[in-house]
Order: C-alpha cells, then structure tokens, then sequence
C-alpha cells in the first residue's frame, strides 16, 4: 500500500471521528444532564479504580506507616467513588460546586498571569481568558444548584464540538498536504 493511501485511509477514520465526536458534542449540548450524569458515573468509576490502584500500592509497599495512610486513602476514593454512582445527582452537584470553585481560582491565577506579563504582546489575552472565567464561575455559582442540571453537560459538549473541529481541521489538512506531495511526486517522475 502506498504511503499516500495510507495517509487516505487513516485520515479518513481521523475524519469520520471526528464527526462523530462533534455529533456526540451537541448531543450532549441538547440534553445536558444525561451528558452531566453520564460524566458524574465516569468520575465515579474513575474514584473506584484509583483506589482500587492506592489498596494495591499501599499493601505492596508496606513501608512503615505509609501502608496505613495509604489504605485509608484508597478506602475514601473508594467510598466516594461508590457514593457518586448510587447518589449520581448529588455527585453532579458537587462536581459542579467544584467546577466553580476551580474556575473562580483559574480566573485569579489568569489575572495575576496578566499583570506579570503584561509586557509582553498578547498577554491581554490572558485578562480577557481571566474575566470570562470568572464570569463563568459566578454565574455557576449564583445558580447553584439550579445549573447543576445543564453546566457539567454544556461544557462537556462545548469541548467535545471545540476537539471534533480541532480534529476535523487536522485531518483534513493532512489530506491536501498528501495529495499535494503525491502530485509534486507524479510530476517529478
């Protein structure tokens, strides 16, 4: 198989992902607390299978006191990992709390950012970035939890639309640069 059909194949897989990704993105933008809870079970399991990973780590290290902190650090994911999947609702909520509580710190760390490089060319971006981020953490603040319904889902969608045309962008430019070296190449024969 030539290397210009296989770059056709792969971007062509690279492409139909990428629209499914970008399908899956408003999906979950339309109905946003299915997307919200199905992201609450995934942190869920996620908390179960790290400590699950810590029980191991802590039983086959067993260095001094460090197998007792280890144990009770995996017993807490573990619980809250088990919490969230039969509480999924009260898990969302307290994701979205702290999806607040991590955009109000970003905003701050982005304004601080700002100052310090304001010399240098487009570190404006970075206030602006800053402004937005807090207006985002205040408005999921101020609507808790009314927005635990729609904002972890809402992202959740906006990322995945933002990466499906990130990818679609990248794979089908990686066609025309193959099909202009395969053209560079016949002409040169």
């Amino acid at each position: 198989m030539s290397v210009n059909a296989e770059i056709k194949r792969a971007t062509g897989w690279s492409v139909a992902l990428s629209v499914l990704i970008i399908m899956a993105g408003i999906l979950a933008i339309i109905v946003p607390p299915v997307s919200g809870i199905a992201v609450t079970i995934l942190v869920g399991w996620l908390l179960i299978f790290s400590g699950s990973a810590h029980m191991a780590y802590a039983w086959h290290g067993r260095s001094g006191g460090g197998i007792l902190w280890g144990i009770l650090l995996a017993i807490l994911y573990i619980v809250a990992g088990g919490y969230i999947l039969l509480h999924p609702m009260a898990g969302l909520a307290s994701l979205t709390i702290v999806l607040a509580i991590y955009l109000l710190l970003e905003s701050a760390l982005e304004f601080i950012l700002s100052f310090l490089l304001r010399p240098l060319p487009g570190s404006g971006w970075l206030l602006v970035d800053g402004i937005i981020t807090l207006i985002l953490a205040i408005m999921i603040w101020r609507t808790w939890p009314a927005s635990t319904e729609w904002v972890i889902g809402t992202l959740v969608g906006i990322s995945l639309i933002f990466s499906g045309v990130a990818r679609l962008t990248i794979s089908t430019a990686a066609r025309r640069v193959a099909k202009r070296l395969s053209a560079g190449s016949a002409d040169g024969r």
